[in-house]
């Protein structure tokens, strides 16, 4: 079951399809870019400003927003349709048709310390070689971009941020690590990430955080989430158990 609506100032198709009987996702493009991570928020921001009733949550990705319902209050709801799939995609194509303003939200800006190399960044060697760098280069490379988080998934506060300079992409390993420490920060492809808790992964570690990514005991439980600016600060050992203590 599916539907395609285009939004009102775009004029972008946007396809709507059930995931299942409690959720149906959206789908703005196939492109991993900002205009469509802009358009995604925007979207998700008016739906969550004007929800319908049933509505429970909604959930960004890269070219996608998934939206979660109760199914009894949507079919009690005098939304137009006979099942569920057309009262929320009816509701979905009203926010669809929402004049949107510009943008007066100021993008979050976050300072990641990370230290390089070692015992924490056991892979920094290997992006190295692979792009034919000497290891302080990948460092000055990976400190000096900005990047945007794109998304949250995989497991809980692991935020995938794109922009990174091509000079350091680097794929991900054939055989993962059984097991990456919380902290530690990857690249894959031409993207870098920060796993919030210990378990497997293949991205190629070059460093580590002594933050706290994820934390049920804060009102936002992940440090990021999208649609942030995050710049790394390379530290030393010292700096890293510094900030551990705190």
């Amino acid at each position: 079951m599916n539907k395609e609506v285009r939004c009102f100032e775009t004029g972008i198709p946007i396809k709507i399809y059930g995931l299942s009987e409690k959720s149906v996702t959206i789908t703005f493009g196939t492109a991993i870019d900002n205009d469509l991570l802009h358009l995604i928020t925007d979207f998700n921001q008016l739906l969550l400003q004007n929800p319908f009733s049933g509505f429970i949550t909604t959930v960004p990705a890269y070219t996608t927003l998934t939206v979660f319902f109760d199914p009894l209050s949507v079919m009690l709801s005098d939304l137009p349709g006979e099942v569920c799939f057309e009262k929320v995609s009816a509701h979905l194509h009203k926010i669809a048709q929402i004049k949107r303003e510009k943008s007066k939200v100021i993008a979050n800006k976050v300072v990641i310390p990370v230290c390089y190399g070692g015992d924490f960044g056991w892979d920094l060697s290997i992006v190295a070689r692979t792009n034919n760098l000497i290891e302080t280069e990948v460092i000055d490379i990976h400190t000096a971009g900005e990047y945007v988080v794109f998304m949250i998934g995989f497991v809980p506060g692991f935020a995938y941020m794109g922009g990174m300079d091509t000079r350091i992409s680097t794929p991900r390993k054939e055989v993962p690590n059984a097991k990456i420490p919380a902290g530690s920060v990857g690249i894959a492809s031409n993207q870098t990430g920060i796993y919030p808790m210990e378990t497997p992964g293949g991205w190629q570690i070059i460093g580590k955080t002594p933050l706290k990514m994820f934390d049920v005991n804060r009102s936002q439980p992940s440090l990021l989430k999208g649609g942030d600016l995050v710049t790394f600060k390379a530290i030393g050992i010292d700096e890293f158990n510094a900030y551990a203590e705190i």
